[in-house]
């Protein structure tokens, strides 16, 4: 069944609760979404009158193609030990997608890649690899990622990180660095620092409009914070942070070049794990790094793990993007017009 509005409450708090929390599930991302051009679809079991499983799933014509893909980032949300539960939920996906003509259901849950048991569950449903050719991040949502430990008391988790580290961290706030919880009206600034560092280091960056949209629906939730890092009044670096169950996922992050030397990153990174200790959160998520093979990373963002493993953060993979496809047809269709973009 899909839920209305009045269920928004009990299907965060079953989010929240489920084995892989995400804020990629939760029903203000749906709103986020829908503000790009997704439709949100919430769909779930029930049992005893309780969600026992389900789905955030994301809608979207795909150009060339018309026909709309299904997405649930993160997602599908369940105890993933209970095959039967499993198979219910797929049933049902499928019946939502024959019903909005969808050529298929993508999938990338936070499922660590030892579990060869949900792999097998998914392949015999008729599931299907989606891919990764890339040794960087290694999907939609990243593959390949770096978590911490946060349960450790503060000194001993300052204690864990390496040396140089601890010092740049106690450097910052010798040179004047100081870090605080941003507010609404510090974006403008940060998104100014963002533009920056994707010019610097070549990636994307969303519109303006999204991350107010963002800052609007999460944080009031509880489900998402901005950190900023100053230097005599002026922001100088700045991350956005995601919060969901236990884990918080380090999702933005954005500096200015210019004041590299006063290490306002260690710091506010250090700041931050702190605050989603104090908010009960016992994982860090630094999220996407480059693919590592025998402790050693293999893409072009091997700087970035370097950094992450200087706060102790433990590299670890998921299982990777699954496709469940419903039209063979258009799935085609739309895997050549991804390759034909490069």
């Amino acid at each position: 069944m899909l839920l209305d509005e009045s269920r928004r409450d009990e299907w965060n708090d079953f989010v929240h609760a489920s084995q892989h929390p995400s804020a990629m599930q939760s029903w203000e991302w749906g709103e986020l979404k829908s503000s790009t051009g997704w439709t949100a679809l919430h769909l779930a079991l029930e049992e005893g009158g309780r969600i026992a499983a389900g789905a955030l799933i994301l809608e979207r014509a795909l150009p060339v193609v018309g026909r709309p893909l299904h997405y649930a980032p993160r997602g599908p949300v369940l105890d993933w030990s209970d095959a039967g539960l499993l198979s219910s939920l797929v049933q049902a996906a499928r019946e939502l997608g024959r019903e909005r003509g969808a050529l298929a259901l993508k999938i990338d849950p936070a499922v660590r890649s030892e579990r060869t048991d949900v792999v097998r569950a998914l392949q015999e449903l008729g599931f299907r690899f989606a891919g990764d050719d890339d040794p960087d991040l290694g999907g939609t949502q990243p593959r390949y990622v770096m978590k911490v430990d946060l349960s450790p008391e503060p000194d001993d988790l300052m204690a864990s990180f390496h040396k140089k580290w601890r010092y740049n961290i106690r450097l910052a706030g010798r040179r004047g660095v100081s870090v605080r919880e941003g507010t609404r009206d510090d974006l403008p600034r940060f998104y100014e620092l963002l533009e920056g560092t994707a010019e610097r280091d070549e990636f994307g960056v969303r519109t303006f409009d999204y991350f107010e949209r963002l800052y609007d629906l999460l944080v009031p939730a509880g489900m998402a914070r901005l950190f900023v890092a100053e230097l005599e009044g002026e922001i100088i670096a700045g991350s956005v942070l995601l919060r969901m169950g236990d884990e918080a996922v380090y999702v933005y992050g954005a500096s200015d070049s210019a004041y590299h030397k006063y290490m306002p990153n260690h710091l506010l990174q250090w700041t931050a794990m702190q605050w989603a200790r104090e908010q009960g959160c016992t994982t860090y998520d630094f999220r996407g790094v480059s693919r590592e093979v025998d402790g050693e990373p293999l893409g072009k963002l091997a700087g970035l793990n370097r950094f992450k493993r200087g706060f102790a953060a433990q590299y670890m993979e998921y299982i990777g993007e699954y496709d469940l496809v419903y039209s063979p047809f258009w799935y085609r269709v739309y895997s050549l017009a991804r390759r034909a973009r490069g």
